[in-house]
């Protein structure tokens, strides 16, 4: 274990390691939180396990990505405001360009062979990474029976009463707000999850560090942060009025992925019901099974799984032929940008206004416990994504259809690597998706 506390960071050694997550962030917001933790908890030491869980608490809060607000929050809390941005930004930028590129191939291309069989190595491969993120997060923050017992109610909740997600978050808060009282021992830091099986040595911003000068809450900063989000959002949507109207296609995606980001809770799970409703039933901008064919890109590419909206501006825009029949390409892009840009301007706003209230509650107990609960409950919510997952990876077509027994081989051997070789996400990805090709060529 180490002894000493690493040294400061730069911005560019921080922007580096932005940019390399970007491109490395696979395995939904379950995966990419199990990623920055191993990165930045266990072997950079940038923050230790128990700041690091009470951001993410916050971040589970909210409506949007929540690994994308993590990301930020780190960022800005290491380099203040331009940190934080930045941080965001990466995360996104690339998961953008990169599901432009699949979605105008797939547009143009069709369903090529070789492109189906390396999708259906790859799906089984990203269930056994939720599967792997959920079990990690799961031993750090289930740290009693108490916790465990609202993680199985929570599971119980959504996979089998259907319950929505913000009514499990809510339950959650007010048994953790009960629980303070009655039994803080069992959601306080150390019995909920801070004190941790494994030591990593001290942190650059360990338990004890004391809240940085900008991380500290100002009213003034607070009117500034929103008038300047408020101010951005505006000029973009004034834009899109000026010069294509209100009932033009992409002034009605920047309204309708405003509201998306906005009314949603959950991650993106929870907001794939709404975008499709939306996207598929009321405004037409591509077809249901184009829509679970961009799920499948969004499961495939690093970035948040929420980054499906990009498929759905750019098929929109494309369809749309916003630009005319000559510049699909262009209409296709710009679509995807504005999906993108309302969709996650939010986040940026919600961590850089909330950030310095929760730095000033990571050692209090009546904020930490129901955030402790909230915990437990998304651990049992990811563990339900999971068995989604699985179960339409093994069925595709329901239990009365054929069970995909290559996709079941190709998951057990990717939690094999995960769990036993402690394999990185990147190897297993590629070698399920080269499994999935040569099967593809086989048959």
């Amino acid at each position: 274990m180490h002894t000493a506390a690493p040294q400061p960071v730069t911005f560019a050694a921080a922007f580096r390691y932005w940019l390399k997550l970007g491109f490395i962030s696979f395995g939904g917001p379950a995966g990419q939180i199990a990623i920055m933790h191993q990165e930045l908890v266990e072997q950079k030491r940038w923050i230790s396990e128990r700041r690091f869980l009470h951001a993410l608490n916050y971040c589970m809060l909210l409506p949007g990505p929540e690994a994308q607000q993590l990301a930020i929050y780190i960022g800005w809390l290491m380099h203040r405001t331009w940190g934080g941005i930045v941080a965001g930004t990466l995360f996104v930028l690339p998961s953008l360009f990169i599901l432009a590129l699949l979605t105008w191939l797939y547009l143009v291309y069709g369903h090529i062979p070789a492109v189906a069989g390396i999708l259906y190595g790859i799906k089984p491969a990203v269930t056994a990474l939720v599967v792997f993120a959920a079990w990690r997060i799961g031993t750090r923050t289930l740290k009693n029976s108490l916790l465990g017992s609202i993680s199985v109610a929570a599971f119980l909740a959504i996979a089998v009463l259907k319950l929505p997600f913000p009514l499990i978050i809510l339950a959650a808060a007010i048994i953790g707000v009960m629980g303070g009282k009655l039994a803080p021992e069992k959601f306080s830091a150390s019995g909920g999850h801070g004190k941790t099986e494994k030591h990593y040595g001290p942190a650059l911003i360990d338990d004890d560090t004391p809240t940085p000068a900008h991380a500290r809450f100002s009213r003034i900063r607070v009117l500034k942060i929103l008038a300047i989000g408020l101010a951005l959002w505006l000029i973009a949507m004034g834009l899109l009025l000026v010069t294509a109207g209100w009932q033009s296609t992409l002034t009605q995606m920047g309204w309708f992925f405003t509201k998306a980001a906005l009314l949603t809770f959950g991650g993106a799970y929870a907001v794939l019901p709404y975008v499709y409703q939306g996207a598929v039933e009321h405004y037409h901008w591509l077809t249901a099974p184009q829509m679970i064919d961009g799920l499948a890109l969004g499961e495939t590419t690093p970035g948040p799984l929420i980054m499906v909206v990009a498929f759905v501006g750019f098929v929109g825009g494309w369809t749309h032929a916003l630009f005319g029949t000559d510049s699909l390409l262009l209409a296709g892009f710009v679509a995807a940008t504005v999906a993108t840009f309302f969709t996650f301007l939010p986040s940026f706003v919600f961590i850089l206004l909330g950030g310095p209230l929760v730095e000033t509650t990571h050692g209090d107990l009546k904020f930490t416990a129901p955030l402790t609960a909230i915990t437990a409950a998304v651990v049992g919510v990811i563990f339900n994504l999971a068995v989604f997952f699985g179960y339409h990876v093994l069925w595709p077509q329901g239990l009365e259809g054929q069970f995909e027994w290559m996709s079941a081989v190709i998951g057990l051997l990717a939690l094999t690597a995960l769990f036993r070789f402690k394999t990185g996400v990147i190897p297993v990805i590629a070698a399920c998706g080269m499994a999935g090709l040569a099967y593809q060529l086989i048959l």
